[in-house]
């Protein structure tokens, strides 16, 4: 049995999988997005509006990327971009009222998808691993 670790190489994996998985489930309830777009949402839905730089600092995405994936949330009416009256280099993003359906899916489906992720799993262990990861983040963040 080798001795190497591989919980970089697991995360990935489980990471994919439940892309994929929680991908689905969405389509199956009639919303096909993007997993930028969704991060996009979820960290809107989590926070409320913020200026762009805080946005992109949240969702790990270049500038570049999130431009692009910002434009087309705008054009599908998700979000929109709002200019500071005070400083007009200065743009917040907000979500406009039609992303409130949208959020319900999400949490449903988020749900599913923790139960999914946790099952038979007790729930010492879930904390456990959870502070675990929370380590590794602020180890690779620090």
């Amino acid at each position: 049995m080798s001795t190497a670790r591989q919980g970089g190489f697991l995360i990935a994996k489980i990471h994919q999988a439940a892309g994929r998985i929680f991908a689905r489930m969405l389509r199956e309830r009639g919303i096909d997005i993007h997993p930028a777009h969704g991060r996009i949402l979820f960290v809107l839905w989590q926070h409320g509006p913020m200026p762009i730089h805080d946005l992109a600092r949240r969702v790990s995405l270049g500038k570049s990327t999130l431009t692009n994936a910002l434009d087309r949330l705008e054009a599908s009416g998700d979000v929109r971009r709002v200019r500071s009256a005070a400083d007009r280099r200065s743009i917040t993003i907000e979500l406009t009222p039609q992303t409130a359906e949208t959020r319900k899916t999400y949490d449903e489906v988020s749900r599913v998808m923790t139960e999914l992720f946790y099952r038979d799993v007790p729930a010492e262990e879930i904390d456990a691993f959870e502070e675990t990861l929370a380590q590794i983040l602020a180890n690779l963040e620090g």
